[in-house]
C-alpha cells in the first residue's frame, strides 16, 4: 500500500470519528476524576466550556457543541487551585452545583442496599445471600471512599467465584 493511500485512509477515519464532546452534543458528558486533569488539558476544557466549540483531531474547523458537564473528583479543587495544580477559572466554571457524597464509612446504612444491588448486578439470578457475619464485616469495615471499594470487593469475578452465600 502506498503512502498516499494510507494518508487518505487515516484522514477518512479521523474525519468520520466524533470525539466525546461531539458525541454528547445536546446531552451530558461525565468527566470522572477531573481533579487529576493536567493543567494543559484544563486550559483546553475551559476553552470548550467558554466557546462551546471543539476542533476535532485532524481538522482545521471548529464544531459547535452544546453539552452539560457532570464532573467528579475526590480532590478538594479549591485547595488545588490555591496550590496551583488546578485552574481557578475552571473550578468556578465547573462548580455550578456541588453534590457532596460522603465516604461509605459515614453512611453505613447504605451498605446493605448497595451489597444487594451489586450482587444482583454482577450475579443476576444467582440467588446470592449475604450471611449476617459477612454483612457485619462489611458494615464494620472502614471504607476509604464512596462505594467504589465495595463495588470492587463485590465485582463480577469475586461473585462468580463465590458460592451461593457470601460469608
Amino acid at each position: 500500500m502506498n503512502s498516499l493511500a494510507t494518508k487518505k485512509r487515516v484522514h477518512r477515519a479521523l474525519k468520520s470519528k466524533q470525539g466525546l464532546f461531539q458525541s454528547a452534543d445536546t446531552g451530558t458528558i461525565f468527566l470522572d476524576e477531573i481533579g487529576e486533569l493536567p493543567l494543559e488539558l484544563q486550559a483546553k476544557l475551559l476553552r470548550v466550556l467558554q466557546e462551546k466549540e471543539v476542533r476535532p483531531v485532524g481538522s482545521n474547523q471548529r464544531v459547535k457543541v452544546d453539552v452539560r458537564i457532570i464532573a467528579a473528583t475526590n480532590r478538594d479543587l479549591e485547595a488545588a487551585y490555591k496550590t496551583g495544580t488546578f485552574r481557578k477559572d475552571l473550578t468556578f466554571r465547573l462548580n455550578v452545583v456541588t453534590v457532596h457524597v460522603p465516604a461509605l464509612r459515614e453512611r453505613r446504612s447504605d451498605i446493605p442496599l448497595l451489597v444487594n444491588w451489586f450482587c444482583e448486578r454482577y450475579a443476576p439470578g444467582a440467588d446470592l445471600r449475604v450471611t449476617n457475619a459477612a454483612m457485619k464485616a462489611l458494615m464494620n469495615y472502614d471504607w476509604p471512599a464512596t462505594c467504589v471499594n465495595l463495588k470492587t470487593a463485590l465485582s463480577e469475578p469475586s461473585l462468580s467465584a463465590m458460592e451461593r452465600s457470601l460469608t
